[in-house]
């Protein structure tokens, strides 16, 4: 079981960090942090909409990965399986 642990752990850290990447690459929706960094500019210009939806597909899935290898592992800790 420490085996399938710790594939799990690295599994966590790179859907971790693609679901950062890939949250930053999102189209600011006017307010907030975006603007301030410049998301206005960006918005303004006209953007890919098939680009934009595949983005949104791509991060829901890494958020469903995300979150069962989160429980997963929840339930490891809890029931000792380690």
């Amino acid at each position: 079981m420490a085996v399938l642990q710790t594939a799990l752990l690295v599994l966590l850290a790179i859907t971790s960090v693609l679901l950062i990447l890939l949250i930053l690459l999102h189209k600011g929706r006017g307010g907030g942090v975006a603007d301030m960094f410049g998301g206005g500019v960006t918005s303004t210009m006209s953007s890919s909409g098939v680009a934009e939806r595949n983005l949104n597909r791509i991060t829901i899935v890494l958020g469903l990965i995300w979150v069962v290898v989160i429980i997963i592992l929840g339930l490891f800790t809890r029931f000792g399986w380690a």
